[in-house]
């Protein structure tokens, strides 16, 4: 069975993962730049990468505006944010970027990333800057919200190669 591992990254964390994910797996590895759907109808399984951004996962519209061409395809998807993993988020994640028969067809994985400010680029830079500004203001901060704050003095990294076991144990499970 060919497996694929694709992903793209803004600040490198998701493609820590996906370079440990295709290493365990022997599977090819690209970042969705210039990569056509059409070299994926050549693999059995797909795995996808992006951030996690608001919930919304970065680059997904690859997979999610080709669904009808991949749905015969193993499908398994995971996101990257700096946040450790909560179930109801986890929830909320899927039904903002899948629809119910997506859902049905593509496994979802949470890998807990990081946060580097410096590797952002300069819209970003301002969005988490408009962030940093409303949570300063607020006068109870939650524990991610202080996290966060944190952060931005001082890079963070929760990257682990054994976060990346029970993906690797699903797709080895539907060899």
């Amino acid at each position: 069975m060919r497996t694929v591992v694709i992903y793209k990254s803004k600040s490198g964390f998701v493609k820590k993962y996906a370079k440990w994910i295709a290493e365990e797996l022997s599977a090819d590895i690209f970042e969705t730049t210039n990569l056509s759907i059409d070299k994926l109808l050549d693999y059995d399984t797909i795995i996808y990468g992006g951030g996690l951004y608001a919930v919304g996962i970065n680059g997904i519209n690859m997979i999610t505006k080709n669904f009808s061409k991949l749905k015969n395809k193993n499908i398994v998807v995971f996101a990257s944010g700096a946040s450790p993993f909560r179930e109801e988020v986890l929830s909320e994640v899927k039904n903002k970027n899948f629809n119910l028969e997506q859902q049905k067809h593509i496994k979802f994985f949470y890998l807990r990333g990081g946060f580097d400010y410096s590797k952002l680029n300069k819209v970003d830079k301002v969005l988490m800057k408009l962030l940093k500004f409303k949570l300063k203001r607020k006068s109870e901060l939650t524990p991610d919200e202080k996290g966060m704050l944190a952060a931005y003095d001082k890079p963070v990294d929760f990257t682990r190669k054994k976060n990346i076991e029970k993906l690797i144990e699903y797709v080895n499970s539907i060899k």
